[in-house]
């Protein structure tokens, strides 16, 4: 199976990391852009299509809401919002949704959760198979 490829945009660089490591256990996927803000997510899509996009909401310079305004006409990818501002039902869920997310996860415990894969991993990697079409997920 050809590998995946993921964008991850989070001003965080610890978040990224989290997320960056949790992938790195499944050979199925591969990062190849991963940024600080929806902006220079917009001028990553000018040269690389990612299959998947992990898109914070709370950025400087644009947000995620302004990204998927701006970016969901220019990329076909599965867009998964990844944000700690963002529960089921919530008004920016529903925002997020309705500007063309594909799935939302909360955060667990804020802006950075390390205890993401405690407590997320496998939401995480069953959504990113089943919105890629690729089964179950190996890995947790």
């Amino acid at each position: 199976m050809t590998q995946k490829k993921i964008m991850l945009v989070d001003d965080s660089n610890m978040m990224r990391l989290i997320v960056r490591n949790m992938l790195a256990s499944d050979p199925n996927f591969i990062i190849t852009a991963s940024v600080d803000n929806g902006k220079q997510a917009l001028n990553e899509l000018a040269h690389d299509q990612p299959d998947l996009i992990f898109l914070d909401l709370e950025m400087p310079e644009m947000d995620g809401i302004e990204f998927l305004r701006a970016g969901r006409a220019k990329t076909n990818a599965k867009i998964v919002v990844l944000s700690s501002i963002v529960s089921a039902g919530s008004p920016q869920a529903a925002q997020a949704r309705s500007l063309g997310a594909d799935a939302i996860i909360s955060k667990p415990s804020g802006a950075v959760s390390f205890d993401l894969q405690d407590t997320r991993g496998s939401e995480l990697f069953g959504t990113m198979y089943r919105l890629l079409g690729m089964g179950v997920p190996a890995v947790a």
